[in-house]
């Protein structure tokens, strides 16, 4: 089974038309005010007209509250929700009831000891995703161009389909599935020329070096 593909982070039509013609599966659509990679639900909601059917738009959300998150979904079209902040399972079976979405949580990861209760998230989502830890002293709690100790994963009992993330890029992704046996991977930052301007090169090459596998 080809392993899917997830571009985060796109602004412009520009984006999407390049990570489509690459053959990605998801496109990213970050709502959180300090990322480069922000969208106000204007802007979202033009973008997400653009991307085609059968390409499911994601949108990124940190610790958004009831009110922001209904506004959200009813201006911007969206397939799925990554929840990117410190939701805990309670308020993630929340989010998914009331938005009538799939949902995505990720989980920062440095060590075995982040996934101390992976299950209690498995068990609300119908997805996870495995991103490296920010830095103590980061300001975006993903997209920050960090990798982590795959082989951390390597006990993991998956209970709903996984997607892997943190520090992947062109030149790494293919020893990160090899390595992590990965069905589904998402960039960012890896694909940037600079932070929140991707690079369609980038794109092309990453999105290749995950289909020659």
């Amino acid at each position: 089974m080809a392993t899917r593909i997830k571009i985060c982070g796109l602004r412009t039509a520009q984006d999407v038309a390049a990570a489509v013609a690459c053959g990605a599966d998801d496109i990213g659509l970050v709502f959180f005010p300090k990322s480069p990679r922000n969208l106000d639900f204007d802007a979202a909601a033009e973008l997400a007209l653009t991307v085609p059917l059968g390409v499911r738009k994601v949108g990124l959300v940190v610790d958004m509250d009831d009110a922001a998150l209904d506004d959200l979904l009813a201006r911007v079209p969206l397939d799925m929700l990554q929840l990117h902040g410190s939701e805990t399972p309670e308020r993630v079976a929340d989010i998914r009831a009331r938005s009538g979405l799939p949902v995505m949580k990720a989980i920062g990861v440095a060590t075995a000891d982040d996934l101390v209760g992976l299950d209690d998230y498995m068990a609300v989502c119908e997805q996870i995703l495995v991103d490296a830890k920010a830095p103590k002293d980061a300001d975006l709690p993903g997209g920050n161009g960090h990798t982590f100790d795959w082989s951390v994963l390597g006990d993991v009992n998956w209970k709903v389909p996984w997607m892997l993330a943190g520090g992947l890029r062109p030149s790494n992704v293919a020893d990160a599935i090899r390595q992590t046996g990965a069905p589904m991977v998402d960039v960012s930052s890896g694909v940037e020329r600079a932070p929140g301007v991707k690079n369609p090169d980038a794109i092309r090459d990453f999105c290749a070096a995950v289909r020659g596998i």
